[in-house]
This record gives structure tokens, sequence and C-alpha cells, in this order.
């Protein structure tokens, strides 16, 4: 079956909060219970503020991407789903279909840092908080 990335609507929040809480308790291991509940709250507020996309794999919600004007502001794929692809499809989507290519990781984060360079983004700078 084919992916498709589709326009995320108010629809889609509650699984793409519950994509979003899986792989963040799967990868975010830095991330305290109180965190992720606090963080969950605000997702749909999140979501409404950037231009956002689903993709869908095998009929179920596969991966969330977030955009701004300038910059891919949010990648989220469910642990179920890695090494499939969808991370990928959605970066080329991001990148072909909107032209961005900047985006920032979270250092804390090691499997983010390892997956953008491996398509060939590049450290350009680092900040101390993470917004």
């Amino acid at each position: 079956m084919e992916n498709t990335i589709i326009p995320a609507s108010s629809e889609h929040y509650l699984q793409m909060q519950n994509l979003w809480e899986a792989l963040v308790r799967a990868t975010h291991h830095f991330l305290t219970a109180e965190d992720i509940s606090g963080i969950r709250a605000q997702l749909p507020g999140i979501f409404a503020q950037l231009m956002s996309y689903v993709i869908i794999s095998d009929g179920a919600l596969a991966g969330i991407l977030g955009l701004t004007d300038d910059q891919i502001a949010m990648l989220f794929v469910h642990p179920d789903a890695f090494g499939k692809g969808i991370g990928k499809q959605l970066i080329s989507y991001a990148t072909i279909e909107h032209g961005l290519r900047k985006v920032e990781v979270n250092e804390q984060n090691p499997q983010a840092i390892g997956f953008y360079p491996h398509l060939g983004f590049k450290i350009t700078g680092r900040r101390e908080i993470d917004e």
C-alpha cells in the first residue's frame, strides 16, 4: 500500500498527540512524565500554528510533519514505523514541495542527530535552550 501525505486537520489531533507520546516515550528519555503531560496538552495549539501534515501508511497515521515559512519545525514518526522510510518521505516532501532546508534538532535526541545528516543536513549552529 502506498503512503499518503495529507494536510492535518483538527480531526487528526488526538491521533497526532498519541503518536507524539508514543515516540517521545520511546526516544526522549530525558523528558519526565510531567514534561510529557504538559507538552501533550499544548500540542493541538502547536499543530494549529504550523502547516501540519500527516502521513498515512497501511491505513494508520504513521508520521507528522510541521512546517513554518522557513523551516521544518516538527517531524515525528511512530516507533512502529521506524525504518520504513516514513521520515525520509516526510523530509522529501518538506524539501521538494516547500523548498525547506532548515531544521532544529534537540541534542538530547541521538536518533534525530543521526537521521538528519544522513539526509544531507549540516549542523550550522547550537543554542543552550530548546524552544
